[in-house]
């Protein structure tokens, strides 16, 4: 794919001096012990995780282990939204972790915080199997809806988990995992919160159950995941706009994509609020479609710590299952 190897490496160099949270292979405490890990970051294995229906959940995630941050309010019994967040191709859960920091705004808002590892293929990349355009590269056959399934599962087996406040986060082939997220779980997954992502560019793969609340946030200089759709060496991608009006449709929004007059500085390298908010007009109750335009970003915008994560959380929070 045009450009992947730089920006893994540029986002590499970025957790270089940030503290991270724990790798999937190290080894830490079991999560299964409710209101005792508030605070803390554990690497949740499957020990304690019962099989849920016929999802073999503790099998999958005893072989993909994934990273849970209780936060630090987290109590017991109560039911708690879970945010699960997708690294982008070529990196690890904890590199994007270190770029996105979503850590902090999960203990000042107490939200349950997941994230892991895509599957390496045969450069020694790590990818998320999303759509025909992202990012299997190799014809690895792996089943990343699944292994979505067995997080949240194994997350419910061990915390009390608001079903009706599962959201989902990616940045680049995460934000293409996070379009397909909203697409085959949409009973599940309440909104989306996509960086330089696509959905589908066949639309017809794509047949929500339910409708899914969808920020698409994408720089307009993005060289790599192109903001008007491009092509990779898997197949074509719709662009950012395309992306947002095929949700509307799916999502039943009667009206026009239209300015809201929020803007935000996404990107503390470009000057002011650069980045302008559109919305669609005529969604059903509880349910928002928004494009927000990076003015002149790229793939990697240099994110506006800590406004970043209040952000993300910002938009996520106003947007549960009703």
């Amino acid at each position: 794919m045009t450009n992947i190897l730089p920006w893994a490496i540029a986002l590499a160099a970025l957790s270089f001096g940030c503290s991270s949270s724990s790798s999937p292979s190290a080894s830490q405490p079991d999560a299964s012990t409710g209101g005792d890990d508030a605070g803390t970051t554990v690497e949740a294995s499957a020990e304690a995780a019962p099989e849920a229906s016929t999802l073999d959940a503790s099998g999958i995630v005893a072989a993909r282990p994934y990273t849970l941050h209780v936060p630090t309010g987290y109590k017991a019994g109560q039911p708690t939204p879970l945010v699960v967040m997708f690294h982008g191709y070529g990196v690890t859960g904890d590199i994007q972790e270190s770029y996105f920091q979503l850590s902090n705004a999960s203990d000042e808002h107490t939200y349950l915080y997941a994230y892991s590892d895509g599957t390496l293929d045969q450069t020694g990349s790590r990818f998320w199997n999303a759509t025909d355009a992202c990012c299997d590269l190799y014809g690895v056959p792996v089943d990343d809806v699944q292994y979505f399934d067995a997080i949240v599962a194994d997350i419910e087996a061990k915390y009390a988990v608001d079903p009706k406040r599962v959201f989902v986060v990616g940045h680049s082939n995460g934000g293409f995992m996070s379009h397909r997220l909203a697409c085959d779980r949409a009973s599940t997954v309440a909104a989306i919160f996509s960086l330089a992502g696509a959905q589908w560019d066949d639309l017809g793969k794509c047949e929500p159950t339910d409708k899914v609340s969808v920020a698409e946030i994408h720089g307009d200089a993005d060289m790599t995941i192109a903001y008007d759709g491009g092509a990779t060496m898997e197949g074509t991608y719709p662009g950012a706009p395309t992306t947002v009006s095929d949700w509307a449709m799916r999502n039943g929004c009667t009206g026009a994509i239209a300015a809201t007059g929020q803007t935000y500085d996404i990107d503390s390298t470009l000057p002011g609020n650069e980045t302008q908010v559109q919305a669609y007009g005529g969604c059903p109750a509880g349910i928002d479609v928004q494009l927000w335009t990076i003015q002149g970003g790229g793939h990697i915008p240099t994110l506006n710590q800590p406004q970043w994560g209040e952000t993300v959380w910002g938009f996520l929070s106003a947007h549960p299952k009703l």
